[in-house]
């Protein structure tokens, strides 16, 4: 990040939010991060946009800078706060929400505030829970970030299709390590199996979908069968080389869709 970013200070239940800013003309891009994540998950896309383009970032609730904010973490919660968000900057949005920020982002849109003026979901959580989320597929996932072993065993063979850079990789481990314990639990255990369709309906912004054709986490297909239904209008883009973690094993790629996505 560069000094053109500056801090703003969120009210929120509980505590305040710190967002990393860059002001601009035109909508600002506001980026929720995935599972594990945090607002830096998004810098290397950053680095790939015109850097006239307004864009905010922040660690949700129980995550990176936000691990000191209490609970509740669940889907709502972090909905409320990201809706606070775009209410404080002031000005148009389009939400840009990745795996569980992708989900929460359609909660936020479901919503209708006035500010959000389009939505980009990155190889989102779907509205509608696939089969494959069972009880015990929860249980097991619930424990993918209890050590850097277990951290580095996702990174290599789940949620990548493209090696990360030893730094990217560095910083994968880390975040997913620095939540607070309540909030690594709540979207395995509760959240990725969370029926949102009734919200994901009242959906009216123009909405893309980018979507990895390596991806096993959210994998084309479950998109097509349970996210595209429910959003009215919403488009599908596909990229064929990476998995999951899109912003990291793609950025200049996704970044060049986030700018079409603005014309």
């Amino acid at each position: 990040m560069t000094d053109t970013f500056d801090e703003q200070r969120v009210q929120v239940e509980g505590g305040a939010l710190s967002v990393r800013r860059r002001r601009g003309r035109g909508p600002t891009l506001l980026f929720l991060h995935y599972w594990g994540g945090s607002g830096r998950t998004w810098d290397p896309v950053l680095g790939h946009l015109d850097p006239r383009t307004p864009v905010a970032t922040y660690d949700h609730r129980g995550w990176g800078r936000s691990a000191g904010l209490p609970g509740p973490y669940g889907l709502t919660q972090l909905a409320a706060d990201a809706t606070a968000v775009v209410t404080a900057l002031d000005t148009d949005v389009v939400l840009v929400g990745h795996s569980m920020g992708g989900k929460v982002a359609q909660l936020v849109a479901a919503e209708r505030p006035s500010a959000l003026t389009g939505l980009i979901l990155v190889a989102p959580g779907p509205p509608e829970p696939p089969a494959a989320i069972t009880p015990d597929f929860q249980r097991q996932l619930a424990h993918a970030y209890d050590t850097a072993d277990t951290v580095a065993e996702a990174v290599d063979h789940v949620l990548t299709a493209v090696p990360l850079t030893e730094s990217l990789r560095a910083m994968v481990i880390e975040d997913s390590l620095a939540g607070a314990q309540d909030a690594r639990l709540e979207w395995p255990l509760h959240g990725i199996a969370e029926d949102v369709t009734a919200a994901a309906r009242q959906i009216t912004v123009p909405t893309a979908v980018i979507a990895a054709g390596r991806d096993v986490v959210e994998p084309v297909d479950v998109l097509r069968r349970h996210l595209l239904p429910f959003i009215p209008g919403a488009r599908l883009h596909v990229l064929d080389g990476p998995g999951h973690l899109i912003p990291l094993e793609a950025p200049r790629v996704l970044a060049e869709q986030l700018a079409t996505f603005l014309i």
